[in-house]
């Protein structure tokens, strides 16, 4: 099977500015318009968690930050169905607006569900935005 976006059933994230998901809720992360983004509210430690309808095997993801607001480290954590979340991958990010590919491993697990954190945000306030993310890969029999 050749790698897709993989569309995920359910989506959470940690928090949104202000709690205005009018202007800055998770879809916007999805949507493929430039102009419209998700944007954290403050905090330690900010997160996307997403949970696919089957198994997949996910072999990239594509981010692109706001210079400014983006994570200096990122954590792939999956798991199937009921199980427990565990790592699977970490990457460093640019502080910058360009697209960011970052390839997981080559052997990654099957999993049904994916949380990504934003740790160590370049934002002094711990604010993380995010105009697109694509996680790619393919489902797993």
């Amino acid at each position: 099977m050749a790698e897709a976006p993989l569309r995920a059933k359910c989506t959470t994230v940690s928090s949104v500015l202000n709690r205005d998901v009018k202007q800055f809720g998770k879809k916007y992360m999805f949507d493929c318009n430039e102009e419209t983004c998700w944007n954290s509210d403050q905090g330690e430690c900010q997160w996307v968690s997403l949970e696919f309808p089957q198994p997949v095997k996910v072999s990239e993801l594509k981010l692109l930050f706001q210079g400014g607001f983006s994570a200096k480290t990122c954590r792939l954590h999956g798991c199937p169905k009921d199980g427990a979340l565990r790592e699977i991958s970490h990457f460093y990010p640019e502080d910058d607006n360009s697209l960011q590919i970052s390839f997981c491993l080559a052997e990654a697990p099957a999993v049904d569900k994916v949380k990504i954190k934003f740790e160590n945000s370049a934002d002094f306030f711990g604010r993380i935005i995010v105009y697109s993310l694509d996680v790619l890969g393919e489902k797993s029999l």
